[in-house]
């Protein structure tokens, strides 16, 4: 049933890929989460509440709390698709990542009153009738819940949304919860003691980990995450099949949500040719960027000097400087500004986070290096901080 609801619309999302297509995929995910958690929350809540199991009931009471979370889902979407406005300039396609974040919070607030509910159940028990009729509710919800994960998982890749994938993974965390309740309750028939307070603090710890687990994962796209390697790799590969383009550095990709992607780099062109030809290149560049792959590309364009032999000379000498300490420094930017008493060495070199050596310590020794080249050699180095391969 999952597959064939998506197959209904990967065909239309494939071929035009925009925010319309993309809020018809959250709002059919919301109704479908809205729709089965209310039926699982109704079945549960009144056998649960008819033969006394403060378990079951807890887990109904999970269940509206994702009824409550597909309507977020579903408010998010519909406002994370509206364009781009004067106050909002890069969309509103963020909207996702808070409405994944808000549901996280319904889900540990959940998972706490329950917590509080099965402990006072622990100190005050009372008797919960076996029936066989609960049994099948809790093996019914399994098989929904089971399913409902497995559609949230598929309409997530399809779209790559955060929101539906944290919905599959509360989905089917809720398949260990509710089946513990189940072998619990067989378990309590069995060994003629009232599990049902103890499964119920299982069930809510369930909850809370899913819940925070749920706000790690929400959270990280608002602060700014690293791009894939993948993403960086094709950026970087697309602009060297450019005729005229010499270099690239100072990649920077920001993410405002799904298919708002803003990115800038610095292109090395030669400095001897025309520079209308060069800009050329770089609209170019910019504008198949966001043709074929959505993407807000901003170049800076660095004329860098080709042809002067002592300039490339002094060069593959600093590179082989920099390779000496680490090959994991590249260096880009390289100028020289020539003079009779001494001559300024400019460039940048890219080092990967959590280097070895400080941004201090590696500058001191570039400049000790070049001292040693020559007493009048000095440096001008800035350090910038290389995310992708």
């Amino acid at each position: 049933m999952s597959n064939l609801l998506v197959r209904l619309f990967i065909k239309d999302y494939q071929n035009t890929q925009d925010a319309r297509v993309r809020e018809r995929y959250g709002k059919l995910s919301g109704i479908v989460g809205i729709i089965t958690n209310l039926l699982l929350f109704v079945i549960k809540v009144s056998v649960g509440l008819f033969f006394g199991s403060i378990a079951v009931v807890a887990d109904a009471i999970n269940n509206l709390s994702d009824s409550a979370s597909s309507v977020v889902t579903l408010v998010g979407f519909k406002v994370s698709g509206k364009p781009a406005d004067r106050k909002h300039p890069y969309g509103h396609a963020r909207m996702e990542y808070l409405s994944g974040l808000a549901v996280s919070f319904v889900i540990l607030l959940v998972g706490f009153q329950l917590l509080q509910s099965s402990f006072d159940k622990i100190f005050h028990p009372e008797a919960a009738v076996f029936s066989w009729v609960t049994l099948g509710a809790l093996a019914v919800s399994i098989l929904i819940k089971v399913w409902q994960g497995l559609f949230y998982r598929k309409m997530g890749k399809v779209i790559d949304s955060p929101t539906l994938s944290a919905a599959s993974a509360d989905s089917l965390s809720d398949v260990f919860s509710t089946g513990a309740v189940l072998i619990g309750l067989l378990l309590s028939q069995l060994i003629h003691f009232n599990l049902d307070g103890y499964l119920g603090v299982l069930v809510a710890v369930l909850i809370i980990v899913t819940g925070v687990k749920v706000i790690i994962s929400t959270s990280d796209p608002l602060l700014g995450t690293v791009p894939s390697k993948e993403l960086v790799d094709k950026i970087y590969k697309k602009i060297h099949s450019y005729k005229g383009i010499v270099g690239i550095h100072d990649l920077n990709i920001h993410s405002y949500g799904a298919g708002r992607c803003f990115a800038s780099v610095h292109c090395e062109v030669p400095a001897d040719v025309d520079i209308l030809i060069s800009h050329d290149i770089i609209d170019n560049i910019e504008r198949d960027f966001l043709k074929q792959d959505g993407i807000h590309m901003v170049i800076h364009m660095d004329p860098i000097v080709m042809d002067d032999e002592k300039t490339n000379r002094l060069r593959d000498q600093v590179e082989g400087i920099i390779t000496s300490i680490s090959e994991e420094i590249t260096m880009h930017d390289f100028r020289v500004v020539w003079g009779k008493s001494h001559s300024n060495l400019i460039f940048d070199i890219c080092v990967p986070y959590e280097f070895r050596y400080t941004d201090k310590e590696i500058c001191d020794l570039l400049e000790e290096k070049l001292q040693e080249l020559s007493p009048t050699y000095f440096g001008v180095i800035t350090v910038d901080h290389l995310y992708g391969s």
